[in-house]
């Protein structure tokens, strides 16, 4: 049977690779084919929950289970409906077109925001305009403009705000001002914007601890570092103000070699975790669900994209943190296998918890959201795993 099923997965490796699947009927079959290769913990299963969805890349989900996608080249933002819930995505609706780069999207009380490059959008009350979305209006338009890292993360903090990512344009600069290397927030209507946090390279993924708030988020490690490979980061800020290091520090331990010597790293907010070297570490949540196993509830799950560029090819899997309190005590694989060989056929970006516990994944390689589910592991199941 496990013969079986990789000789499936290598046939479709070879069709993606030969670039044979490029219709939109191939395509939609190749992305479940391509799902054998994923490797997940015994009891859980994955399947294909939305496609036909390009540069699918950050999520947010409303109470009323509407699925909010973000994308970054493809300048479009969708909602993805379950309409009879059989937990498979039936209506996709194209809310924008043409935006630049709307990779942040967040929902709040009723209404649907948008980070692009310099602004941010509010579509109101969208849950009653999927056909016939409203025109949005600019709340606030003052982010830097600069393209390298200029997608945004956006998330609905537990005050009411919206957290921003403001990242740094380059690999490694020190740029003057408040308006780089930082996280910031505002109101929704767009006032009372300030930085609160500094030094954070790029992050891609924030949460907040569900017991104290504080907020936890990725940053990616520069790739051209004179210490050579540095980590990539999962950072916990529970007090605004701090400084994550960069450019002047990496992993709280190697210092620069250009902008180091003015400052010793312990003068920074060190991360909790120090992550693999150019994993492309990005979206994450804390499991707040109950179709998973109890062990799981506060985990956090990280979306580890890989970068197509990486000579290594590593990342492209979602890793699990465990804590102790808000101590991490464990950083192990949860799932793997969109690279094969070498070959990377798909990537996932996002993560994100739906009502029922389930885990959707987006992957803006494939175009496509998984939707991860667990049910009781059967004796005979847990002994034929390899």
């Amino acid at each position: 049977m496990l013969l079986r099923r990789w000789s499936l997965v290598w046939i479709v490796v070879a069709t993606f690779a030969l670039g044979l699947g490029g219709n939109t009927v191939a395509a939609g079959v190749q992305n479940r084919m391509m799902l054998a290769a994923i490797d997940l913990p015994p009891g859980f299963a994955i399947a294909l929950y939305a496609d036909e969805l390009p540069g699918a890349r950050s999520m947010a989900v409303s109470p009323g289970g509407v699925l909010f996608v973000g994308t970054r080249q493809s300048g479009r933002v969708y909602a993805v409906v379950d309409q009879n819930g059989d937990g498979r995505a039936d209506r996709v609706h194209i809310l924008a077109e043409e935006l630049n780069m709307p990779n942040g999207v967040a929902f709040m009380d009723g209404d649907l925001y948008v980070a692009e490059v310099d602004r941010i959008l509010r579509f109101r009350r969208i849950e009653s305009h999927l056909d016939r979305p409203p025109a949005p209006e600019v709340i606030f338009d003052r982010l830097p403009k600069a393209m390298l890292h200029g997608w945004r993360t956006l998330r609905a903090g537990p005050d009411g705000r919206l957290y921003v990512t403001l990242s740094a344009p380059c690999d490694v600069c020190r740029e003057e001002g408040a308006m780089f290397a930082a996280i910031a927030r505002l109101n929704r209507d767009g006032s009372g914007f300030e930085v609160v946090l500094r030094g954070v390279r790029h992050s891609m993924g924030m949460d907040w601890h569900p017991g104290s708030r504080a907020l936890w988020f990725t940053d990616t490690a520069p790739r051209q570092t004179d210490p050579g490979p540095v980590p990539d980061e999962l950072n916990r800020a529970d007090a605004r103000g701090l400084h994550f290091g960069f450019p002047h520090c990496y992993g709280g331990v190697l210092a620069d070699q250009h902008f180091g010597g003015d400052h010793a790293c312990s003068e920074f907010t060190a991360p909790v975790l120090r992550l693999d070297p150019g994993v492309n570490a990005a979206g994450l949540r804390f499991y707040r669900g109950r179709m998973f196993p109890p062990g799981y509830n506060g985990r956090i799950m990280i979306a580890e994209q890989g970068a197509l560029q990486h000579p290594d090819k590593s990342g492209f899997r979602i890793m699990q943190v465990t804590l102790r309190g808000e101590q991490v005590v464990g950083y192990d694989l949860f799932a793997k296998g969109w690279l094969l060989g070498g070959l990377a056929w798909g990537r996932p970006v996002d993560v994100e918890i739906m009502a029922d516990g389930s885990l959707l994944v987006s992957d803006d390689l494939r175009g496509a959201i998984y939707r991860i589910t667990y049910s009781a592991v059967r004796p005979e199941e847990s002994a034929d795993r390899p």
